[in-house]
């Protein structure tokens, strides 16, 4: 996701931990350096970077296991010489700035499904309103033998059905993304610390990133 443009909520990829109980600690991450925590071909400045896909994932799935009276911290470990470098002020910044922004993202596609949500409304009760009518109609037209109650019951049918969309939206859609954009903000405000270890106790393995519980 660029920042320059607005990323659907949907599209997150979030892992929790299976098995796992509430964390009662921080979250640690471990790099070699300190380009693996930004996605690569972000070309804004650390600052204002995405994060790198696997880091948000881990990040956020492990956030969602701290109780929500909890704050979350965040422990990052690299290399001394990494946490020596100009950049390594920007850290806690972006990934600050990285969540606030997600949260934002969240409030849009919040406000896009209420919107929807209040069109569809409009348009199922409308459209119930006139199968109402058209279907007492019918029962008038046709009598109360089998046909006339198929059209009147149908119609009422039908017009419920068309109400199927709004009921959905403001009962269960916007929960998900509200819950999700409330963790954002927590991330936002997290405690972010840079743990610095020697270079050889940095992690091994094709993608140089490491995470610890």
């Amino acid at each position: 996701m660029n920042r320059r443009s607005r990323a659907s909520a949907s599209g997150d990829r979030r892992s929790r931990p299976s098995g796992s109980t509430h964390l009662d600690g921080p979250i640690q991450v471990r790099i070699k350096n300190i380009g693996q925590i930004f996605h690569t071909l972000d070309p804004l400045p650390f600052r204002e970077r995405d994060l790198d896909a696997d880091v948000e994932e881990y990040i956020v799935g492990w956030a969602g296991e701290i109780a929500t009276q909890h704050e979350i911290s965040i422990i990052v470990h690299m290399p001394a010489g990494e946490v020596q470098r100009s950049e390594a002020r920007h850290i806690e910044e972006a990934i600050r700035n990285y969540f606030a922004y997600r949260s934002e993202v969240l409030g849009w596609d919040l406000r896009d499904l209420f919107r929807s949500g209040r069109a569809s409304l409009a348009i199922g009760l409308s459209v119930l309103a006139a199968c109402i009518v058209l279907g007492k109609g019918a029962g008038s037209l046709l009598g109360t033998g089998y046909l006339g109650r198929f059209f009147d019951e149908g119609l009422i049918i039908l017009g419920w059905v068309a109400n199927w969309r709004p009921v959905e939206i403001f009962l269960y859609d916007w929960w998900p993304i509200a819950r999700r954009r409330r963790l954002y903000r927590r991330l936002a405000v997290a405690q972010i610390k840079l743990e610095p270890e020697p270079a050889q106790a940095g992690p091994t393995g094709g993608s140089g990133l490491a995470v610890l519980r």
